[in-house]
């Protein structure tokens, strides 16, 4: 008797199953449609904010380069006998 009814649930619950499947597949449809439409306007925000970051280089780039040029040749020419480039830390 109790296979009869482990069967006659399985039965019933694909039934269920059968039935409420077009409700979940709407849903489904409308959650990706909206990963989606989400997931656009989130790739348009960061290439926006990259636009604005290169657009800010472009225009500090007569101030940061000849900084680096500077700062590039002072280490380059500096005395690296008279003092260890890293302290030593102690353990």
């Amino acid at each position: 008797m109790k296979t009869f009814l482990k069967i006659a649930l399985i039965v019933v619950l694909a039934l269920i199953a059968l039935k409420l499947s077009p409700v979940l597949f709407v849903g489904a449809a409308v959650g990706l449609l909206a990963a989606a439409v989400l997931g656009a306007v989130g790739i348009s925000l960061v290439l926006a904010l990259l636009a604005i970051v290169i657009a800010l280089a472009l225009a500090l780039a007569p101030i940061w380069i000849p900084v680096l040029i500077v700062m590039g040749l002072i280490s380059l020419f500096r005395k690296t006998g008279d003092k260890p480039a890293a302290p030593a830390v102690a353990a």
